[in-house]
C-alpha cells in the first residue's frame, strides 16, 4: 500500500474553533472526545443539601459533586433559598421551588444554546427566554384525585439573536433542546426515591 493511499483513508482531524460567546471550545471538544474514548468519566452525580427555615423558607446548599473520576467542589458553596409567595401561605422571602423549575429549564437551555452556537462558529449577541407554567392547586391541596400536582403544562419562548440566518438560529434553540439535561427530566420522568430518617 503506498504512503498517498495511507493518509487519503486517514480521515483529517478537524481543529475545534477558537473559544468564542465565553465558551472554551477546546475544552469542550477536549471533553467530548475524552468522554468517547472512556465512557465512564461521563458519569455524574450532583447533590444538594437542604434545611427547613420556618414556615414554607428552606434554605438549600450546593458544594460539591462527583464526576469525571473523582469528587469535585464549587470554587464556594452555592446557597439557594426558596419560599412560597404569600398567597400561598408563604412569606415570599425568595422564589417559589416551581418557580426554580422553570429557572433550571431556562439556564439548561441557554448554556446549551451558547455551547452549540460557538462550536459551530456563530457569534451570538443575545439570548432571551421567557417561560410559563401551569398549575392547578387542587392537586397540591389534595382537593381533587383528578389534578396532577404539578404543572399540567410548560412553554418557552427563546429569542436567540446571532451571526447568522434565523433559520440557524432556530437549529441551534432544536439542538439545545434536543440534548437539554432538564427537558429530559421533564419530559421523560426519572425514578425518585426517598427516604425517612428517623
Amino acid at each position: 500500500m503506498d504512503v498517498h493511499a495511507m493518509t487519503t483513508e486517514m480521515p483529517a482531524r478537524r481543529k475545534p474553533p477558537a473559544p468564542l460567546n465565553g465558551v472554551n471550545t477546546p475544552a469542550l471538544f477536549a471533553t467530548i472526545d475524552v468522554v468517547k474514548e472512556t465512557p465512564a468519566l461521563g458519569m455524574f452525580q450532583f447533590r444538594a443539601s437542604s434545611e427547613w427555615q420556618g414556615g414554607t423558607h428552606s434554605c438549600t446548599t450546593i458544594s460539591d459533586f462527583a464526576g469525571a473520576g473523582g469528587e469535585h467542589m464549587h470554587k464556594e458553596p452555592y446557597t439557594v433559598d426558596a419560599d412560597h409567595p404569600a398567597v400561598l401561605c408563604g412569606e415570599d422571602r425568595a422564589p417559589a421551588p416551581v418557580e426554580f423549575v422553570l429557572h433550571a429549564l431556562a439556564s439548561c437551555i441557554t448554556a446549551g444554546i451558547a455551547n452549540i452556537a460557538a462550536a459551530r462558529g456563530i457569534p451570538l449577541y443575545s439570548v432571551k427566554s421567557s417561560l410559563e407554567g401551569d398549575i392547578d392547586l387542587r392537586g397540591i391541596l389534595g382537593l381533587s384525585k383528578d389534578v396532577r400536582n404539578g404543572f399540567s403544562g410548560v412553554r418557552a419562548r427563546f429569542d436567540v439573536k446571532g451571526h447568522a440566518p434565523e433559520a440557524k438560529m432556530r437549529e441551534l434553540v432544536q439542538q439545545a433542546c434536543a440534548r437539554s439535561a432538564v427537558l429530559d427530566i421533564l419530559t421523560n420522568g426519572i425514578p425518585v426515591s426517598i427516604e425517612t430518617n428517623n
